[in-house]
């Protein structure tokens, strides 16, 4: 299914227009913050996530469905290999106008070295979990 030959739209069961969708594209994380990784958690193996190209798959069908915003989350979503080439694909989207937002949530451990990336590839918004008050422990 190609962006131009969508014909059907997603209705949540109250009536509303899904313009929205949540794509987490790892369980892995670089923190281990006790809400989100629970001493028992035991990660997906590798054969049964989904590549890149399928994400990418399932998010351009989504968007046939009429899906204006994507939120990539995690685990820590910037801890992917490889996972610019998704970004900078969705982001050729929202600089078509096929897309209007691309938001990352992250704890934000990788922008120092991934923020001008995400920038040029058309990403507008982060959303940043910080899980101290703890100066020290944020710095």
């Amino acid at each position: 299914m190609t962006i131009e030959t969508a014909s059907k739209t997603l209705i949540d069961p109250f009536g509303r227009t899904v313009d929205y969708i949540r794509v987490s594209v790892t369980d892995r994380c670089d923190f281990r913050c006790v809400y989100c990784m629970a001493e028992e958690m035991t990660f997906l193996p590798k054969s049964e996530l989904l590549s890149l190209e399928e994400l990418e798959q399932v998010c351009r069908t989504f968007m046939a469905m009429g899906t204006r915003k994507i939120r990539l989350t995690g685990g820590e979503p910037l801890v992917r290999r490889n996972i610019m080439q998704l970004i900078r694909n969705l982001g050729a989207e929202v600089k078509a106008g096929n897309l209007d937002e691309l938001t990352i949530t992250t704890n934000g451990s990788q922008l120092h070295k991934m923020a001008d990336q995400l920038v040029d590839a058309g990403v507008k918004r982060l959303n940043i979990s910080i899980d101290t008050l703890d100066p020290q422990k944020v710095s």
